[in-house]
């Protein structure tokens, strides 16, 4: 384990409030839509530049229109705080790009 507090639904939903994000079993999963596919690309390659930037990578599916994250601290064994950090911050960036909640 890393040193990270595993946290549970109820440790997140303050800080998921107003996020597409929510906390299911070990994980933060939360979508987004999008125009078309181009954009939904333009929103995961911002959101990938994000998560280099704090070395913390969620699982992604991409569709027309559509992006998907996963995020868990598989180092860890479940949902940190890292893990509702990137939620934020895809939030914003999704903010900054059009895209809307899709859960």
């Amino acid at each position: 384990m890393n040193g990270q507090r595993i946290l549970s639904p109820n440790d997140t939903a303050d800080e998921l409030a107003g996020t597409a994000f929510v906390h299911v079993d070990e994980q933060l999963v939360g979508a987004y839509l999008t125009a078309d596919f181009a954009s939904a690309v333009r929103l995961l390659d911002a959101v990938a530049a994000a998560a280099d930037e704090v070395n913390h990578h969620p699982d992604v599916k991409l569709g027309w229109g559509r992006v998907e994250f996963e995020l868990s601290s598989h180092d860890a064994g479940g949902v940190t705080s890292r893990d509702v950090a990137l939620a934020r911050r895809i939030t914003a960036i999704a903010a900054e790009h059009g895209a809307k909640p899709g859960n």
